[in-house]
């Protein structure tokens, strides 16, 4: 009973933290992927964020030593309360979805949007909604930026693995491209182990199949 209530208690805890925006309609609304953040955290899975605190910590003190200022106190919130604003403008009307978990930013980009089923090459509409999130991270410069590519389950776990690795850095390839620094990203794969929804049907699977860009800030 103790075990049921504490997860209980930790979905509810996921739930009261996702607030989403509607990636068409720019309304705050607890969706899929809100619901998909329960989903993961009963099954022990990471939404957001997985490279570690390690990872992250050395992108951050390479770009404090570079120059860039870190964010103290109430600035930090402030910061990306603006950043999250510019992001819900950019995305809306494009299937992206926008989703605040405490100081940090996580962007969804689903399959329909980003890759073929099998393939790390870019769709071609994706390029445009890469614009513009590219155009805000550049803004933005006192964020780290984690990209992380995710799969469903089908296929071997290994080749899932490489898929997630490759649309990863496609993704990240691409926004370097455009001017935001390289020394700001970091990129994972996910493979097929950070769900947001199950494997059972065609449409939990497409949810599962996606990229994930996580905004954190550089804290002092």
């Amino acid at each position: 009973m103790r075990k049921l209530l504490i997860a209980v208690a930790a979905s509810t805890l996921v739930l009261g933290a996702c607030k989403t925006i509607d990636p068409f309609t720019g309304e705050e609304k607890y969706g899929s992927t809100t619901k998909g953040a329960a989903i993961g955290a009963g099954a022990g899975a990471v939404i957001g964020a997985i490279s570690g605190k390690d990872a992250q910590d050395r992108r951050k003190r390479t770009l404090i030593g570079a120059g860039v200022g870190a964010l103290a106190g109430g600035a930090v919130g402030a910061y990306m309360d603006k950043q999250e604003a510019d992001l819900r403008k950019q995305m809306q009307g494009t299937g992206v979805s926008v989703t605040r978990q405490g100081d940090n930013l996580i962007l969804n980009m689903p399959s329909n949007i980003t890759f073929k089923s099998g393939s790390a090459d870019m769709n071609a509409s994706f390029y445009k909604v890469l614009d513009g999130v590219g155009l805000v991270l550049k803004k933005y410069d006192k964020t780290v930026i984690e990209v992380a590519g995710h799969t469903d389950n089908v296929g071997g776990s290994d080749y899932n693995q490489a898929l997630s690795e490759r649309r990863a850095g496609s993704v990240a390839q691409y926004l370097t491209g455009k001017g935001v620094k390289q020394e700001r990203v970091i990129t994972i794969g996910g493979g097929e182990n950070h769900l947001v929804a199950g494997n059972d049907t065609e449409a939990g699977r497409s949810q599962n199949r996606r990229v994930e860009l996580s905004l954190l800030p550089l804290k002092q």
